[in-house]
């Protein structure tokens, strides 16, 4: 159920339950291990456009974070039988291992294009009931994202070297991690950086303690407008070294 009232009724895979996030879509036609892992994805349920989706499984590799982020997970046909050497369990196995609830066999693409039009809006999956006055009282009483700091939920605890073996690096990057991707600190090693990721509240003293050669805003969930900290932090640094920003740390 949306939160404007409409309703999409399917097939429960991965975990039983009751979930609210808000709902959105991805176009990718592979690559539903790593969406799923994705930090930016993390109180939001993901619908998939690719009509078929599980036919890979998943594997201990193709991750974005140590965990799954999304809330909920929505596809046309999800297949129960998949296929691929380097995969060691099926998808709705790893859903349910992190209590993801899922669901299948509906009309994605006029679930999209709803979305597209009306835009992104809070949504329930549930296993559990059917009446739709409960469902949307319990869909009210959902937060939404507007003014929400996710980022505190995400980021590291500790600050932490990617890749502390490989010492041929000729760069330095200092990393906020605001819910940061693997595949972009893979990619900054690949080029030769080393990369320090540091949790969010990091005050910017202690990023220029360490004479970094750039400063990476990662990306990250949410509402950037309600992590008023990073901010203050971002315009002390502003000027003093040079400063790069992806997804949220963009904007």
């Amino acid at each position: 159920m949306l939160e404007d009232g409409k309703v999409f009724e399917g097939k429960n895979f991965g975990c039983q339950g009751e979930v609210a996030g808000e709902v959105v879509f991805n176009t990718s036609m592979t690559g539903y291990q790593e969406i799923l892992t994705d930090p930016s994805y993390c109180e939001q349920i993901v619908t998939m456009t690719y009509p078929q989706i599980g036919n890979y499984g998943v594997n201990p590799e193709d991750v974005e974070s140590d965990r799954v982020q999304v809330r909920g997970f929505i596809v046309r046909e999800y297949l129960y039988h998949y296929s691929n050497w380097r995969a060691e369990e099926s998808l709705e196995d790893y859903l349910k291992q992190y209590n993801i609830v899922g669901i299948s066999e509906i009309d994605t693409r006029q679930l999209t294009k709803h979305i597209r039009e009306s835009g992104a809006m809070k949504g329930l999956i549930s296993t559990e009931s059917a009446d739709h006055g409960k469902l949307q009282s319990k869909l009210d009483s959902f937060p939404g994202m507007k003014g929400r700091n996710l980022v505190d939920s995400v980021t590291c605890s500790e600050p932490y070297t990617f890749n502390p073996d490989k010492t041929d690096h000729k760069y330095m990057i200092a990393a906020y991690d605001f819910g940061i991707k693997l595949n972009i600190l893979r990619c900054l090693d690949a080029a030769g950086f080393n990369i320090i990721v540091m949790p969010a509240t990091t005050p910017p003293q202690k990023m220029l303690e360490m004479d970094p050669d750039g400063i990476l805003l990662s990306n990250g969930p949410g509402d950037p407008a309600a992590v008023s900290y990073a901010i203050e932090n971002i315009k002390a640094l502003v000027g003093i070294k040079p400063i790069f920003g992806i997804c949220l740390g963009h904007q």
